[in-house]
């Protein structure tokens, strides 16, 4: 059952494969172990993918039924720091998709996007404007990629930029496994202020072809909390953090990065502070900008959520 769920889907994680086979997560991580001693699959943190995974992408079908659960927590809190009337872009990806849903109840927001899916879960959102790249469809994540698509980005400044990857690292930051859509990601991040990355504790420390954000542009990572066995996914988000990253949690409880307690009645994320600018970012053009930006008309703002300052021990 273990080795066909990742024959059919790519990569799945240890939570999945438990839920699905009725077991716990000890006896898939054991039965994951013999099959790739037997060179049948790779683990991965906290998951297992295909011989060969470093190259593969699994098409939106696949991806859509992975890691859901905390998909849908990751895009709750992402979509906390988004404020009204500001001006976004969104990339491709399933837990971008998501974002998109929650976003359709933010008012003024304006959302710039190569995802048809994105744009949509925004169509009949009254009060959020979207706007499409141009570009070349790429079907298996229904995506505009291509010069058209990068060359529609030129000029464009937005607030914020909320991306997904196949892996992120410290070493080398968020990566994927297609050339075309890479570089879209890439045109995307220097649209934006910052960069808010996407990404759940399965893809903490995969690292695939082609990078897209190096780790010192991403401004922040919204995350999953990792299984309290997986000590190289909470390994790779102090490093992360070691290098100025934001640590957001979703459904954050028990120890925080570093090791601080958080109440889990209390803390629904956790977040690391960035010292200072960072590199990419515009001096002065803060959280706020609103949708005039799009037109070259920044405005101030504040960010609505203030998050808690995690000590690292």
């Amino acid at each position: 059952m273990i080795l066909e769920m990742v024959r059919a889907n790519g990569a799945v994680s240890l939570r999945e494969l438990a839920r699905v086979v009725q077991t716990s997560e000890v006896t898939v991580r054991r039965d994951v172990r013999a099959l790739e001693a037997e060179g049948l699959l790779d683990r991965r943190h906290g998951g297992a993918v295909l011989p060969g995974g470093f190259t593969r992408e699994s098409g939106f079908p696949q991806k859509s039924h992975l890691a859901t659960a905390e998909k849908t927590a990751i895009a709750d809190l992402a979509a906390s720091f988004v404020e009204e009337g500001e001006a976004i872009v969104v990339g491709a990806g399933t837990t971008t998709q998501e974002l998109a849903r929650r976003l359709a109840r933010v008012p003024g927001l304006t959302v710039v996007t190569n995802s048809l899916l994105v744009a949509q879960a925004l169509a009949h959102a009254n009060r959020v404007e979207v706007v499409m790249t141009g570009g070349t469809l790429r079907g298996s994540n229904y995506a505009l990629v291509g010069s058209g698509a990068e060359q529609s980005l030129q000029g464009l400044r937005v607030s914020r930029a909320f991306l997904s990857g196949s892996g992120l690292t410290a070493e080398r930051g968020l990566s994927t496994s297609n050339m075309l859509s890479a570089s879209v990601d890439r045109a995307l991040v220097q649209a934006a202020a910052e960069v808010v990355v996407l990404a759940d504790h399965t893809k903490l420390g995969t690292d695939t072809m082609f990078q897209t954000v190096p780790t010192d542009l991403i401004t922040r990572l919204v995350t999953d909390e990792p299984p309290g066995h997986d000590d190289r996914a909470a390994t790779e988000l102090q490093a992360l953090a070691d290098q100025g990253v934001q640590i957001a949690v979703a459904g954050a409880s028990g120890n925080a990065v570093g090791g601080d307690q958080v109440p889990a009645r209390q803390q629904q994320r956790r977040d690391v502070p960035v010292p200072g600018p960072r590199r990419g970012q515009v001096p002065g053009a803060g959280p706020g900008l609103r949708a005039a930006t799009v037109l070259g008309e920044p405005a101030q703002g504040s960010e609505r959520a203030r998050v808690a300052d995690l000590r690292r021990r």
